[in-house]
């Protein structure tokens, strides 16, 4: 049996920050790929989920002419084994 390494808050947060390097990209599809192969997006400008990835393009197509930028202004971070929450503000 394989035990996998533990993820560090430090590389939770990192996920944060490559996220939102991608939207300072300004290229949709930089974005989608940080989202999992099975990820769902609960948009925040739009009352529609986005369940696969042609569809997380689209939002972001749209949603990156707003210019977005992401700041965590207090962040908890739990990690589990073989997962990681970082929830806040």
């Amino acid at each position: 049996i394989v035990i996998a390494e533990p993820i560090t808050e430090t590389e939770v947060r990192n996920l944060f920050n490559k996220w939102n390097y991608a939207l300072e990209s300004g290229d949709p599809c930089q974005v989608a790929d940080r989202y999992s192969k099975n990820g769902v997006l609960l948009p925040t400008v739009s009352d529609i989920p986005r369940t696969d990835y042609p569809g997380i393009v689209d939002y972001f197509t749209h949603f990156l002419k707003l210019k977005p930028q992401g700041e965590i202004l207090d962040g908890n971070i739990i990690v589990g084994t073989n997962w990681a929450q970082d929830a806040g503000v």
